[in-house]
């Protein structure tokens, strides 16, 4: 195992300190959300009893898969926990998501969760927002014209940097489509000025499903490390 992956390890067993008998947990998308699944996949054989809500039809097949049992989100009105992990960090615990997709089913689980448990290694931790590109999800129809309003809103509110591409894979470099069957947008804004005013920006666009500006949901970051955790929280 790497250092990196070591660090995602551990802030992903550190995590597992929030997670209490009978609670429903949100279950975040990603590699870091992955060892946490895992990890919590074996807490359940050893007895804990718990239910997950997934964020992602990936992060559902790997639960299934350890024996995190499942709970449909139409089922709960309220999530004890959600533990995901995040692309960037500030100190003021604003993140940046959506790298592996999942942004629109993660700020439904986050914003239906009692607390936001941020996993990441420490490298994710910035004092400014914006080098990894910011995911927009859009719907296909007018995605086009969508990726010029997004563009226009990064230079209204000061972004270093206005490029905007839609997200491709494959060899055939086919659109990524996601769980809810749109399309996303990578934002390469370089340097995020003022998030609240961009995420404000990027709501009002006829065409945006969700943006990876995920502000005010966070109140608790563990950042991993190759020997060991830091918690940090507001």
């Amino acid at each position: 195992m790497t250092d990196a992956d070591l660090a995602k390890f551990n802030a992903a067993q550190a995590a597992l300190d929030y997670i209490k008998d009978g609670m429903i947990v949100g279950l975040g998308t990603g590699s870091t959300s992955a060892h946490f699944v895992r990890a919590l996949g074996e807490r359940v054989r050893q007895g804990l009893r718990v239910k997950g809500v997934p964020t992602s039809e990936a992060t559902r097949n790997l639960a299934e898969q350890v024996g995190v049992p499942l709970i449909e989100i139409s089922q709960v009105t309220a999530i004890d926990v959600d533990v995901d992990g995040a692309d960037e960090v500030d100190p003021a615990f604003r993140l940046v998501k959506g790298g592996g997709g999942a942004l629109l089913r993660e700020r439904i689980v986050a914003a239906a969760s009692k607390r936001m448990v941020v996993i990441a290694d420490e490298s994710k931790w910035v004092e400014t927002l914006g080098a990894f590109p910011l995911p927009v999800e859009v719907t296909r129809f007018g995605f086009a014209l969508t990726q010029e309003r997004v563009a226009e809103a990064l230079r209204k509110t000061g972004c270093a940097g206005d490029e905007v591409v839609l997200r491709v894979s494959g060899k055939a470099n086919e659109p990524v489509i996601t769980d809810g069957g749109n399309y996303i947008l990578d934002a390469h804004v370089q340097r995020i000025a003022n998030a609240e005013a961009l995420a404000a920006e990027l709501q009002a666009i006829a065409g945006v499903v969700e943006h990876g500006l995920f502000i005010g949901l966070a109140q608790t970051v563990i950042l991993g490390k190759a020997k060991g955790a830091e918690v940090k929280t507001l």
